[in-house]
């Protein structure tokens, strides 16, 4: 396992320097890239998420949403593994461009959905999920890095901010997304062909509208991106970087910590995804209520992502916003457990609502986190660690998504709960070490 002994230089932010840039105007202003970025990923998971939250519903013969949900997240599993050398290969830029094709097909597949066309498409976007998520984590990380450079700034506060930014703007497409839902499938004409071919046609303007801003982003040389390899690369080198990428870091102490989170990360979601509106929004709110409790959703998780990435600046604030976003999440489990049940008049109205909120604000806290804390602790292998985070993430969601029509609301509530403190337990571990390295004599 890695030593801790290099820590300082892994976790230190650069310190801010006090005198202004003299030749500001002669330097690029990276911060365009990432206005870029994060709106183009909102026009795309606008569509895809507003769709992936309707799957189970429009999709009902024989559980092909489900069983398609379920395959595009173990195909997104496999693909991760091996995620961080196509990008390497490809550049960052390309492999979001690329990536964003698997979604358009996915919504395309919609349009007419047959186990023919959702199976395949299912497949494909596993792919092309494993490829934009790593692509768009190394992206955002080295610029914020090129920002911290170029201006003398504050590194571990530049990577916050950036990742506030994109992950506030991100998500907000569950509030946009639903909201567009919820008005073309408003008067319950959720099942009717002509509401669903308006809405995904209206979603696929949306992913192409996306991909077109992807094409503007500007390229990146630095942070670990490579472009595109000469085809004379050897076949040895090709499977050598490979295993590096997916084994090496599993050799470090801190990433075995950080897996019980990210893991945790995408098991709170698929709940939500699949538990939450299914078992709790649904009999309160109705069918059509579940765009508006996850719009609630979104809007408490994009508050909470611009304003955790705003508080970031190294490990000692990460550490808190993650706690309170697990606290705040343990509370509503905790809730479910022992208290729930389901109410008539205002109240049950208010307290799925009011779940969504909480459950919102504590995704929006780990996931602006999480991602900071890989680029801080990770700086060397960008790629392998965002890898990682999507190989674990994409497996837990499948995970959910399979296991979902066979157990009971609270059995699933008490692995959340089992998750979340292993979780805590492990980023605890890491905080401690950290904060020991940091106090150690050099």
């Amino acid at each position: 396992m890695a030593s801790m002994d290099n820590n300082r230089d892994e976790e230190e932010p650069f310190v801010a320097a006090a005198a202004s840039v003299d030749n500001s105007e002669t330097l690029r202003n990276h911060t365009k890239d990432v206005h870029i970025l994060s709106s183009a990923f909102l026009l795309i998971f606008l569509a895809y998420g507003a769709a992936q939250n309707l799957e189970t519903t429009l999709n009902t013969k024989d559980d092909m949403g489900t069983i398609s949900l379920g395959i595009l997240y173990v195909s997104f599993t496999f693909f991760s593994l091996i995620a961080s050398s196509v990008v390497r290969f490809m550049g960052s830029k390309n492999a979001v461009l690329l990536g964003t094709s698997g979604y358009w097909l996915f919504i395309a597949a919609n349009l007419k959905p047959t186990w023919y066309t959702m199976v395949p498409a299912s497949l494909y976007l596993g792919f092309a999920a494993s490829i934009i998520w790593v692509g768009q984590g190394t992206y955002l990380t080295s610029t914020a890095r090129s920002q911290a450079r170029d201006y003398h700034l504050h590194e571990g506060t530049v990577i916050g901010n950036f990742n506030g930014e994109f992950w506030g703007m991100f998500a907000s497409h569950q509030f946009v997304g639903n909201l567009i839902s919820l008005a073309i499938l408003r008067n319950g004409t959720e099942g009717s062909t002509s509401g669903t071919t308006l809405l995904f046609t209206v979603f696929l303007c949306s992913m192409t509208l996306g991909t077109i801003l992807v094409c503007f982003l500007s390229k990146r040389v630095d942070g670990g991106e490579e472009g595109p390899k000469d085809s004379s690369v050897s076949l040895y080198s090709s499977l050598t970087s490979l295993s590096k990428s997916v084994i090496t870091p599993l050799l470090d102490v801190r990433m075995l910590l950080i897996i019980p989170l990210i893991a945790y990360s995408g098991l709170q979601q698929a709940f939500v995804w699949a538990e939450f509106t299914e078992k709790i929004a649904t009999p309160a709110l109705g069918v059509s209520g579940v765009g508006g409790s996850m719009a609630v959703y979104g809007a408490f998780d994009t508050i909470c992502s611009f304003t955790a990435g705003r508080l970031t600046s190294g490990i000692f604030s990460i550490t808190w916003i993650v706690s309170a976003g697990l606290f705040l999440q343990a509370v509503v489990f905790l809730w479910i457990l022992l208290k729930y049940s389901l109410t008539s008049g205002v109240l049950g109205i208010v307290y799925p609502l009011l779940m969504a909120a909480m459950l919102g604000i504590g995704d929006g806290a780990i996931n602006t986190q999480l991602s900071a804390l890989l680029g801080i602790l990770f700086k060397h292998d960008t790629e392998g660690a965002f890898a990682q985070l999507k190989v674990w993430q994409s497996a837990s969601i499948a995970v959910v998504f399979f296991i979902n029509p066979y157990i009971s609301l609270q059995v699933m509530v008490e692995i959340m709960l089992a998750a979340l403190f292993v979780a805590a337990g492990g980023f605890l571990v890491l905080s401690l070490r950290i904060e020991k390295a940091f106090s150690s004599p050099s």
